[in-house]
C-alpha cells in the first residue's frame, strides 16, 4: 500500500456477540477528531446507561499514530486491546469502535472477555463499507494572467483537483493533489514565468 493512502468505513455499522448469555453490541463509527469520537462516546454511553460496560477503541489519522483502547472496568487488556487489534488488522483510521456488554450473569474468564471483544468487534467491522482514500495536500499560488494556458495545461495533464481560484491583479488558484505526486506538480508549477508558490 502507497503511504499516501488509508483505509476507512463510510458509514456506521452494529454487530452483535453473545456468550453466556453476555450480550455485546459493538457499533462502528467512522470519525476523523478525537472530539467527534467523544461525543459519540458520551452518547453510546447515556444511551445505553445500563449496560455493565462501555468499552472502545479508537484510531486517528493517515499515519495511525493516534489510537487509544479502553477497558471501562473490565480486567484490564480484555476489552479495548482486542477491540483495537481489530481496527488494526484490518488496516483502518479514522475509526471509533464501541462494544457495549449487557452481564448475564456467567463470568467469561479474561481469555473468553478477549475472545468475545474481538469477536463483537470484527462482527460490526464484517458489515461495513471499507473505502481507500488518498492523503491529500494542498498549494496555493499566484502567477500573472498571461500565463493563464500554461498553468491550466499543468492542471489538465495531472488533475489535481482546484479548491479555489480568483483573478484580481494577479491570478490565485488553489490545487489539491495526492502527497505521492505534489513534488511533481510543485515542480512544473515553478517552470511557469511569474508564478509564486505562497504555500
Amino acid at each position: 500500500m502507497q503511504d499516501d493512502t488509508y483505509k476507512t468505513i463510510t458509514a456506521p455499522v452494529e454487530g452483535i456477540y453473545t456468550e453466556k448469555r453476555s450480550k455485546f453490541i459493538a457499533i462502528a463509527l467512522p470519525v476523523t477528531t478525537l472530539e467527534q469520537a467523544k461525543e459519540h462516546l458520551d452518547r453510546l454511553q447515556k444511551q445505553y446507561y445500563d449496560a455493565r460496560h462501555v468499552c472502545y477503541a479508537y484510531m486517528l489519522g493517515p499515519e495511525r499514530t493516534n489510537f487509544r483502547a479502553n477497558d471501562n472496568g473490565e480486567p484490564s487488556g480484555t476489552a479495548g486491546k482486542p477491540i483495537l487489534g481489530q481496527i488494526n488488522s484490518n488496516e483502518l483510521t479514522d475509526i471509533l469502535i464501541v462494544v457495549v456488554r449487557y452481564f448475564g450473569g456467567i463470568k467469561l474468564g479474561t481469555s473468553g472477555l478477549i475472545v468475545a471483544y474481538k469477536a463483537a468487534a470484527a462482527e460490526a467491522l464484517a458489515s461495513a463499507v471499507v473505502v481507500t482514500r488518498t492523503v491529500d495536500e494542498v498549494v496555493r499560488f499566484s502567477f500573472e494572467y498571461p500565463m493563464m494556458n500554461e498553468v491550466m495545461r499543468v492542471v489538465k495533464e495531472m488533475e489535481p483537483k482546484i479548491l479555489e481560484q480568483g483573478y484580481d491583479q494577479d491570478c490565485l488558484m488553489t490545487l489539491q493533489i495526492r502527497r505521492s505526486r505534489m513534488e511533481t506538480l510543485r515542480q512544473r508549477l515553478l517552470k511557469v514565468d511569474t508564478l509564486r508558490i505562497i504555500e
